[in-house]
């Protein structure tokens, strides 16, 4: 991205090429390309190095769901710092806000869930709990339950197993993964399913899938199923509803843990605190970070059940330690941010505001279906895609060589909209809780003006059919 003339940032671009490595980045590609710079956030909004001033329809990266500027936020982080700025966890300390926060977390999650293991992200959330089940297993004399299974398009992080239950390439070329325990059954992706329009046959050909998964595998050797209740990074693949009730039930009657990763879904995501919500679904883990913060310090979460918890505690050795930590693992400045944002979804009305708006949201991907560009429509609350296509009776993609991801996020850019372009040529989008309606307006108006920009392109106009 191209700034104007700035010595400052001329130096800064020049020392981001030299040695910050971004994630998920194509090295060498951004060398050459060079970093956007971000200067500020303020509501929905953001604010470049140049003074570009951008419509945040991502919440950065889905996780700013209370939108930038927080001052209340800025003040809990500043307060704890000068009081305490960190407490081990190690040593049977603990600190007030992560005492608070867990018993916070326990209170609002599914009433399975009592205990918690604070992480300082997501993937570190879903390697604490492979690693706990794995104790689990073992403590409860179990141990050959060793394979976990997850779905095609999930997305579970980028650790080193994290990274082989996420079903994504791009995370899987180069890095060994998966490891030979880890398994994956297709999505519930309704609109290339061969089922599509028969919800109930989706469900029924995901259950089936599990099934027969845990068969070939053998019920005595699986831990363990994972899945989001809506796929983020795999291209926010909406199930039907009644899927993840009818998930965690299968995984039951199958005697395998059923997890639940809501890094994305969680807190107002998708209309309720959490998705488990919308169909009364308890499950035996769950996975949280993202919208616990707002993105405005480090943290995620993995919680427990009871059952889980008391197998690895009355399992191991009496008096033995349990293996897992890290230093930064309840961290009270991460927490205290983590209670003043909670405390913004519930006493300041954001989460209501999440709700309240979400048929803005709604209108604005609906009102796109019949652009020539968009096959597919999908959301649910503040979450949702659109899906391009060249041809809308085949749902024929475009080919790779046009670059056509990258195009749309730069015209999206340029218009001062931020999204989600998958490299699939689906477009995600993730607004903060905060949006108005006014925004909405604009971001409808943002987005249609950059598939309209896109179309013009004489390349694309020839790729329809």
């Amino acid at each position: 991205m191209q700034h104007p003339a700035n010595p400052h940032l001329d130096q800064l671009l020049a020392q981001d090429r030299g040695h910050l490595i971004h994630p998920v980045a194509p090295w060498r590609k951004h060398e050459q390309r060079g970093a956007t710079v971000l200067e500020s956030g303020q509501g929905a909004w953001l604010r470049d190095a140049s003074g570009h001033e951008l419509l945040d329809a991502f919440a950065g990266l889905w996780c700013v769901n209370v939108g930038y500027g927080h001052e209340s936020i800025v003040a809990a982080a500043a307060e704890q710092m000068r009081k305490l700025p960190y407490a081990t966890g190690y040593f049977h300390f603990g600190s007030e806000p992560a005492i608070r926060l867990a018993a916070k977390l326990v209170d609002i999650t599914p009433a399975s869930l009592t205990r918690v293991y604070l992480t300082l992200g997501g993937s570190e959330a879903v390697d604490a709990a492979i690693r706990l089940i794995t104790q689990y297993y073992n403590n409860t004399g179990r141990p050959a339950k060793k394979h976990f299974i997850a779905l095609q398009r999930g997305y579970h992080g980028s650790s080193s197993m994290g990274s082989g239950l996420t079903a994504l390439p791009l995370f899987h070329r180069g890095f060994d993964v998966p490891l030979p325990n880890q398994h994956h059954i297709p999505s519930p992706y309704a609109y290339r399913s061969a089922d599509a329009g028969d919800d109930q046959a989706v469900i029924a050909a995901s259950v089936a899938a599990l099934r027969a998964k845990v068969a070939e595998l053998g019920a005595g050797n699986v831990a363990a199923f994972f899945c989001e209740p809506i796929e983020g990074s795999g291209g926010v693949i909406v199930p039907p509803k009644g899927w993840l009730k009818a998930m965690r039930d299968a995984a039951r009657q199958l005697d395998i843990l059923f997890v639940v990763d809501e890094v994305i879904t969680g807190f107002g995501r998708t209309g309720p605190m959490f998705a488990c919500e919308a169909e009364g679904v308890e499950p035996d883990l769950m996975t949280l970070a993202k919208g616990l913060t707002a993105g405005y310090a480090p943290m995620g979460a993995m919680l427990m059940s009871e059952q889980v918890y008391a197998g690895i505690a009355d399992g191991a050795p009496a008096g033995a330690a349990i293996g897992h930590g890290a230093t930064y693992s309840a961290h009270p400045v991460s927490a205290a941010v983590a209670l003043e944002v909670l405390r913004l979804y519930e006493e300041g009305g954001i989460l209501a505001n999440g709700q309240q708006v979400a048929p803005h949201f709604a209108a604005v991907l609906d009102g796109l279906a019949d652009h020539p560009l968009v096959g597919d429509v999908r959301y649910r609350g503040l979450l949702g895609a659109l899906e391009l296509v060249s041809d809308k009776a085949t749902k024929r993609g475009f080919d790779a060589s046009l670059g056509l991801a990258d195009r749309l996020f730069d015209t999206g850019y340029r218009n001062g909209l931020v999204f989600r372009s998958f490299g699939d040529h689906i477009l995600g989008f993730a607004p903060a809780l905060c949006f108005t309606a006014d925004e909405f307006a604009q971001m409808g108006q943002r987005l249609k003006k950059t598939l309209d920009d896109v179309l013009a392109a004489p390349d694309v106009r020839a790729a329809l059919k």
